[in-house]
């Protein structure tokens, strides 16, 4: 079954990479769920759905040259996996921001825990 709507995070994977077109989609909307799952994140969800798909171009196309028309599923994997790389590093920047913080912070209370923290004694 295929649905697409960019409001979900189905939508978003669908939206990345791109397969949001139902004449011409290549995942079900159970298969972008479990890259949900498996994942946990859209953009993380994304790559592996386009490792999936350059795993599958490098099987099925490989270098074919018939005639005028020549096909390298290698080059369309590469770039595919160049792509979901991408995402991926987008995805870890994401959480790097969303975990920013500090884990320890100290007050200054008096004139003794000042003259403690710029001081040093």
């Amino acid at each position: 079954m295929f649905s697409y709507d960019p409001s979900t995070d189905a939508g978003k994977v669908r939206l990345l990479i791109p397969d949001n077109t139902e004449a011409s989609y290549v995942f079900d909307d159970e298969e972008i769920s479990v890259f949900l799952a498996m994942e946990g994140r859209v953009k993380r969800a994304a790559a592996m759905a386009l490792e999936t798909i350059a795993a599958n171009e490098v099987m099925v196309l490989k270098v074919i040259k018939l005639l005028d028309v020549q096909t390298d599923g290698a080059k369309v994997g590469d770039a595919l996996l160049k792509r979901a790389a991408l995402l991926r590093q987008q995805a870890e920047d994401d959480e790097a921001v969303e975990n920013a913080g500090f884990e320890i912070a100290e007050m200054v209370v008096d004139q003794f825990t000042y003259r403690e923290k710029v001081w040093g004694y």
